[in-house]
């Protein structure tokens, strides 16, 4: 089994130059995936959202993971607006710790918001509540985050390469082909 860093850099170099961007930015990226696999691996759902910019990317990545041809048990992705059209609506603290209460109660075996967006968006406002969220943040650097910049002409592309990384992580993790210990 291999060291997941060291698969990472294998899979980014299997992409050739387009994707070479990632090869520094790697080192950013696997402390910020190796907790969600293992919560994967616990069976946590995962809840996109985005900013409205990005919703189409929210949508794409909830259309792909469980493609049927991937060979592989299905994965709990679900978009926050389609659980919860009224996101937008929300406000007050009350409002938020409603949301929490609905979403704890809806997933028992956990869930971890998966944000992509700028930071001032009200879904990273809800997503940014919970410590362990995956945040791609866009224009900001925020801690414990994956920066992105959208002055980037190739921003659109980048992010569906991050997410093609991320679901051959998946795979990775789920047939043991990766080790994600240090």
């Amino acid at each position: 089994m291999q060291e997941f860093l060291k698969w990472t850099l294998d899979t980014i170099r299997k992409e050739g130059s387009s994707f070479s961007w990632m090869e520094e930015k790697r080192l950013e990226w696997v402390p910020l995936v190796v907790p969600v696999l293992k919560k994967l691996l616990q069976g946590h759902t995962f809840i996109v959202a985005t900013d409205d910019e990005r919703r189409w990317f929210g949508e794409y990545m909830v259309y792909s993971i469980n493609r049927p041809y991937q060979n592989r048990p299905f994965i709990s992705f679900i978009c926050l607006n389609a659980f919860f059209p009224n996101i937008n609506s929300l406000r007050s603290k009350e409002d938020f710790d409603l949301l929490e209460d609905m979403l704890s109660l809806s997933f028992s075996n956990g869930y971890t918001f998966f944000y992509v967006g700028k930071s001032n968006d009200a879904k990273y406002q809800i997503s940014k509540q919970k410590y362990d969220s995956f945040l791609w943040i866009v224009d900001e650097q925020v801690q414990n985050s994956f920066y992105l910049k959208s002055e980037d002409y190739s921003l659109d592309t980048k992010m569906i390469q991050l997410f093609k990384l991320l679901n051959r992580s998946i795979d990775a993790v789920l047939f043991a082909e990766v080790t994600l210990e240090d």
